[in-house]
């Protein structure tokens, strides 16, 4: 495929241009009319003639450029150049105009459900913003681009998602749902990379839908719940182990008591089981001592 590049066109300032047509328009039918009826040089109508048809074949080649639009010409099947500066212009008026938008558009995917690093089905989408910078090639190099993007964007979504887990079991491995920003990164990476062909760029991509298949959201919760209880239960013992730590240092340092190791044994198990426990602890007082 041969690559087709945007560049300039040659254009005109159409009020100029519109001017020129007035002047030749106003000598050439004055001439026709003030000589019609007397003999006159036959070369002197002739270009009367020819300058009001000049100036009727010159109305083709006006045209008006909107701002974020882009005017892209052809000639006997052959790309001459584009043009994207607002205005009021004239160019060649056998020229094949078409017009181009540059303005930003969303793409918003469809849900569509794929199987993520880890082999598990998820549900999935995206949105896209994007628009032409290479009129040239959005119009030349793809069928057409609008639906270049839908399809494209959908192939980049379903990339990223079997590259990655939904979520991973430790913090160095990036998941889809604990690193949104890294993940957004990566999918406009693929996305641009495979709309440059059509002149396309990728101002945006983001994920707008993460979540379980529906046949498997119920287990992976009870699996994120389980892992969010031991989560906390291991915090929760780390910070009771320091807790005894500090506690049996403290006594040995002030010398309030003198521990042997079963009684330590057994401070430990009770202070271990008091800051541990989920529910309210009753304290018993000892009148005897630890070994009647």
């Amino acid at each position: 495929m041969k690559d087709i590049r945007e560049k300039k066109v040659f254009v005109v300032n159409g009020l100029v241009m519109a001017a020129i047509d007035l002047v030749v328009f106003i000598f050439s039918a004055r001439h026709l009319v003030t000589h019609v009826d007397r003999a006159g040089t036959t070369g002197g109508m002739i270009l009367a003639v020819a300058g009001c048809m000049l100036v009727f074949l010159t109305f083709g080649g006006f045209f008006l450029i909107h701002p974020n639009e882009s005017k892209v010409f052809t000639f006997l099947g052959k790309y001459i150049g584009s043009a994207q500066n607002a205005g009021f212009y004239w160019t060649n008026p056998f020229v094949v105009k078409k017009k181009v938008t540059l303005r930003i558009f969303n793409f918003n995917s469809e849900t569509i459900k794929v199987n993520d690093a880890l082999g598990n089905p998820i549900e999935i989408a995206a949105v896209i913003v994007w628009h032409v910078v290479d009129s040239a090639k959005a119009l030349f190099n793809v069928e057409s681009y609008q639906n270049f993007v839908a399809i494209q964007g959908e192939t980049a979504i379903r990339q990223l998602a079997t590259h990655y887990p939904y979520d991973a079991h430790d913090k160095d491995t990036e998941s889809l749902r604990a690193n949104p920003d890294e993940i957004a990164g990566k999918l406009k990476e693929h996305v641009q990379n495979r709309l440059e062909v059509a002149g396309i760029h990728v101002v945006e991509a983001r994920l707008s839908h993460l979540a379980y298949a529906p046949e498997i959201a119920q287990a992976m919760l009870r699996r994120q719940q389980a892992e969010a209880i031991i989560a906390a239960r291991a915090k929760i013992v780390d910070g009771a182990v320091g807790m005894v730590e500090m506690a049996l240092r403290s006594l040995e340092v002030q010398g309030v008591i003198k521990l042997d190791e079963d009684k330590k044994a057994a401070m430990v198990n009770n202070l271990l089981v008091a800051l541990v426990s989920e529910t309210e602890m009753h304290p018993i007082v000892n009148t005897g001592t630890l070994y009647a």
